[in-house]
């Protein structure tokens, strides 16, 4: 199933085929994502969820495809334009990435050292805003090997967030997490994505919590689009691989041997495993 067109659509994947180390990834995939929206792309491990998050990002270029970000033509930019394009994007990445011999308060003010020339004065304030939003203002002198796991994804999202991106990326931030942390994950993705009116893509395979999270949701499996639609839309469908997905059974399309083929292959010839 291909993602309807959307003229209004906020990030919006083309044909996309992507080929990495002589696989073939992604084939002729295309979605469209929803502006002011929070909308998951979800998937069996190894279907190319992050690979979108890389083409959005222009990390990756499409082998066929084209990427567009509201005006923008991604897989093209280069250079200024890219380093242009991508301040407006903010992307929180499954271990968070802080740097660890800075602080949690320079930290998130190194986008804005970086990529304006605001004042120090001004700095201060904001990074203490978006320190308050994620809970930490308290943490901003606190280095990240002294704050738990969960606090360390709250500074790399308040980091994210500091130049007020139009897009929100996150890549997989449930992993990992207790079910408190994993509570304050799910309710700050939810009111930042409320309050700024961002646009915000979550690549996730926990479908538990993207029943509480998304407006919309994207499967991807065998390198393409197999369902789209609201969590409750997915959850009532009668496709065998989203449902085998949705409800976590181990048996189904999906198999458990990879790469299936070659296994039954080996099986019936009598070769050694």
């Amino acid at each position: 199933m291909n993602s309807p067109s959307n003229t209004t659509a906020a990030v919006r994947l083309r044909d996309i085929t992507v080929r990495l180390g002589g696989r073939v990834v992604l084939e002729n995939l295309s979605l469209d994502i929803p502006p002011g929206k929070v909308t998951a792309v979800m998937g069996p491990s190894g279907a190319g969820k992050t690979t979108v998050l890389r083409l959005i990002t222009r990390q990756l270029r499409p082998d066929a495809g084209s990427v567009q970000v509201g005006d923008v033509q991604v897989e093209k930019l280069k250079g200024r334009e890219l380093g242009r394009f991508r301040r407006n994007l903010g992307v929180l990445l499954q271990n968070g990435a802080l740097f660890t011999d800075l602080t949690c308060f320079d930290n998130v003010a190194l986008p804005l050292r970086e990529h304006t020339d605001l004042p120090e004065t001004l700095i201060h304030r904001l990074v203490l805003i978006k320190l308050q939003t994620v809970g930490l203002r308290g943490a901003a002198e606190m280095y990240p090997r002294e704050l738990s796991g969960g606090m360390n994804r709250r500074v790399a999202m308040a980091r994210a967030m500091a130049l007020d991106p139009a897009i929100m990326l996150y890549d997989e931030p449930f992993a990992g997490l207790d079910p408190i942390s994993l509570g304050v994950s799910l309710r700050l993705i939810r009111e930042i994505n409320d309050a700024q009116g961002t646009t915000s893509v979550v690549i996730t395979h926990d479908v538990d919590e993207v029943a509480q999270l998304a407006d919309h949701c994207f499967l991807i499996a065998d390198r393409k689009l197999i369902a789209s639609g609201t969590p409750a839309e997915l959850a009532d469908s009668e496709h065998e691989l989203v449902r085998q997905f949705m409800s976590g059974r181990p048996d189904g399309p999906v198999p458990f041997h990879y790469p299936a083929e070659d296994i039954a292959a080996q099986m019936l010839s009598g070769a050694p495993r």
